[in-house]
């Protein structure tokens, strides 16, 4: 039995009042860091925020590709989307993969009680290997779904469709009830419980919330924070680089969107942001009264980024910047990189052996990401490795695109049949310059190009 220790040593050689370290992950759908700790005006996000100054905030860390289930089933096996060959959110990982260890197994393996509760994995499997939302018996010793049993309170408050109508899942509500007639407050009263069920054992708990993701519901209260006359718009430049066909998905009916329309929109996004905000509050305030800080490694991110009106688009499923990032803190405890920031270029495929690395575990299978430890260590650290994020597109296939230094280069197609886009992500995160047909960007295309040539390990 590996237990996973601070001092790296077995858990059968230690003094009996050392205890193995847990792991608190925390999984957050469609959050792009729309947070304050990440320098976003306007939004209320203090328990997140704290998270990030006690920990390690990464400001440059990406999604390996810009959906929820191949995301998710990314980082949670430490392989990327083509190892997978799962680019949908309709493919389970299990009846792809039945064998492979996921990094909640693999804990489970080690000896820890581990838990799950609501969407970590987006499409599972039960024991029986039937395709289920969420669930991976193969995971957990327990699981957790709030979602379809919410109190009816909590179906009530004001709200409406968006735009004509057409766009079905673009709906807001500012519902009754409070946090507790709905499923992420319900989530996060679980989390409390079994983390006080559990505190003198190992664990590996993870607590996948649901919101921002839409439709955005959260209790009216959040709302009544944003006044709908102060949210602002994000507005294309006039003389910005013309888009490439690729660059989008197929467009859903956005262009019925009103200013009212858009303004509700990121509203409801804020709101649900505040809402989920508060649910994480709840569970580090039970780390705080359990006393659960140094001997528990506790992880935050998002799963994908998202846009919020930039190029006239309101998903995901992009590979511009804005598309590929998200929030990543860790805390680690004894580590002397807590309480800084990073901008490290990082994957979340870089969690897995990041977390088996800290926790002295050995490796199930080969991991393609690469260990944080050096920059938990020291967040100054020189860290060159780019960071790599796909996407599918109809009829050109895949686009590839890479992340390095301050510069972003995707490829559509193969060869770049598809077009090329390059971008300094530091000075235009959205995306509206894309300089890879300027002669004088030819050195930093051909080297980000390589990175792209060479292959994504």
């Amino acid at each position: 039995m590996a237990w996973c220790l601070m001092g790296g040593v077995a858990a059968t050689h230690v003094h009996a009042a050392e205890k193995p370290i847990n792991v608190l992950f925390i999984t957050i759908d469609d959050l792009r860091p729309e947070l304050a700790t990440y320098k976003a005006d306007g939004i209320l996000t203090p328990h997140i925020d704290r998270l990030a100054a006690k920990g390690l905030q990464f400001n440059a860390a990406y999604c390996q590709y810009p959906v929820c289930n191949a995301s998710r089933s990314s980082f949670l096996t430490g392989l990327r989307p083509d190892k997978l060959d799962i680019y949908a959110n309709k493919v389970a990982l299990r009846n792809k993969w039945p064998d492979l260890v996921t990094l909640p197994q693999l804990f489970r393996n080690n000896g820890y009680f581990t838990a799950g509760l609501g969407k970590l994995f987006h499409m599972g499997t039960d024991a029986e290997g039937r395709k289920t939302l969420f669930r991976d018996d193969a995971s957990f010793d327990y699981f957790f779904k709030a979602k379809g049993k919410e109190p009816e309170i909590g179906s009530k408050g004001e709200g409406r469709k968006l735009g004509d109508g057409t766009v079905k899942w673009a709906q807001w509500r500012a519902a009754e009830g409070g946090d507790k007639a709905q499923a992420d407050g319900m989530l996060a009263a679980e989390a409390v419980r079994l983390l006080d069920e559990n505190r003198d054992k190992p664990f590996f708990i993870g607590v996948g919330f649901h919101k921002p993701h839409d439709p955005f519901v959260a209790p009216k209260e959040y709302f009544e924070l944003y006044p709908l006359d102060e949210v602002e718009l994000a507005e294309d430049p006039n003389d910005r680089t013309p888009i490439l066909k690729h660059a989008l998905p197929v467009a859903y009916n956005f262009e019925t969107f009103t200013d009212k329309d858009r303004r509700e929109f990121k509203r409801a996004y804020h709101a649900c942001t505040t809402f989920v905000d508060a649910q994480v509050g709840k569970v580090l305030d039970a780390m705080d009264r359990l006393k659960l800080w140094d001997n528990t490694i506790v992880v935050l991110l998002g799963d994908h980024g998202y846009h919020l009106g930039e190029h006239g688009w309101w998903n995901k499923v992009t590979v511009f910047d804005i598309g590929a990032r998200v929030p990543f803190v860790m805390w680690v405890p004894k580590s002397q990189g807590m309480g800084a920031e990073t901008e490290a270029v990082v994957e979340l495929l870089d969690l897995y052996p990041s977390l088996v690395d800290l926790c002295h575990l050995k490796p199930p299978h080969e991991l393609q990401g690469k260990s944080l430890r050096p920059i938990v260590k020291d967040p100054s650290v020189i860290w060159q490795k780019p960071a790599f994020t796909q996407v599918v597109r109809v009829p050109v296939g895949m686009g590839y695109s890479v992340r390095h230094g301050e510069w972003r280069l995707t490829q559509w197609g193969e060869n770049g049949s598809g077009g090329l886009e390059l971008y300094n992500v530091i000075k235009d995160k959205e995306g509206y310059y894309n300089y890879a047909n300027d002669p004088k960007y030819a050195v930093i295309l051909d080297r980000l190009y390589g990175f792209l040539r060479k292959g994504r390990n």
